[in-house]
């Protein structure tokens, strides 16, 4: 399961940071927080 939240977290990571590029500022941003959130051991909510 940690591998698949790691993959997870890695392609929203990714996909923000293209959206950043697209000047898509608020989505990047967005997708970049919730990649860290969904990777496991790499940011905490709470």
């Amino acid at each position: 399961m940690g591998i698949i939240l790691l993959i997870l977290g890695i392609v929203l990571i990714v996909a923000g940071v293209f959206s950043l590029f697209w000047a898509q500022m608020l989505w990047g941003i967005v997708l970049i927080v919730v990649g860290l959130a969904v990777a496991p051991g790499h940011f905490y909510i709470g």
